[in-house]
């Protein structure tokens, strides 16, 4: 799991929870995605899709709106390890309240050998804007170099123009086009791939594109908290 928040003194004022998708949070992930795409996956996909941690990997977003009356500690430590308004908590469990948090986002990958393959990413409508779907996305970025992948790929609507922005922005290129891959609209799909996490320069990039995002996520709150 990974927190952050925006804090002022003592108190946190606003805070979003990243951590792995659950076979609880099925019913919720599909009601978001319900208002996200008009072809969503049946329940069952997700629940083949969480039965193998190993292959895939699946998370949430949530966002706490009972921040502001909680103690940093029950996400994992006491002391933020950034200073400022934004900030990031160490990886941990989250604290055992009845209800969780609602989840406002999600995202998927699958993992073969070198590559990956992002198979989902959504956030809700109320909360798009934000930099929260590029979260998701680098969250998807982070966790094929952490499993040692040599590159990521996708499909993208030929039409979803600011999504192919976002991906190009991050080295993606297209390499190939799926005709008629979305089953709503036949609409076709363009094939992306990375550029390869074995190259120095490109990590780099990839680093200095997340100080980039924590420092809009951390406006954008600011914002929203003053």
């Amino acid at each position: 799991m990974i927190t952050m928040g925006v804090i002022t003194s003592t108190r946190i004022e606003w805070v979003y929870i990243l951590e792995p998708m659950t076979l609880d949070d099925i019913d919720e992930v599909a009601a978001v995605e319900r208002l996200c795409f008009s072809n969503p996956w049946p329940l069952a996909a997700y629940r083949r899709e969480l039965r193998d941690s190993r292959g895939n990997y699946y998370i949430v977003l949530r966002d706490d709106p009972d921040a502001d009356s909680a103690s940093p500690v029950q996400y994992g430590s006491s002391t933020p390890r950034r200073q400022g308004r934004f900030a990031f908590w160490p990886l941990g469990r989250r604290d055992t309240r009845k209800t969780p948090p609602p989840i406002i986002g999600f995202a998927g990958m699958w993992h073969v050998l070198d590559e990956a393959h992002v198979t989902t990413i959504g956030v809700h409508p109320d909360y798009q804007g934000r930099g929260l779907g590029e979260l998701l996305f680098l969250t998807m970025v982070e966790e094929t170099i952490r499993r040692n992948a040599t590159w990521l790929t996708l499909e993208v609507r030929v039409s979803n123009y600011s999504a192919q922005q976002l991906y190009r922005k991050y080295g993606f290129s297209i390499q190939g086009k799926r005709a008629r891959y979305y089953t709503d609209n036949n609409e076709d799909a363009y094939i992306m791939w990375s550029e390869s996490f074995k190259k120095p320069d490109y990590i780099s990039r990839i680093n200095d594109l997340r100080r980039r995002l924590h420092h809009k996520l951390s406006f954008v709150a600011s914002g929203a908290a003053s």
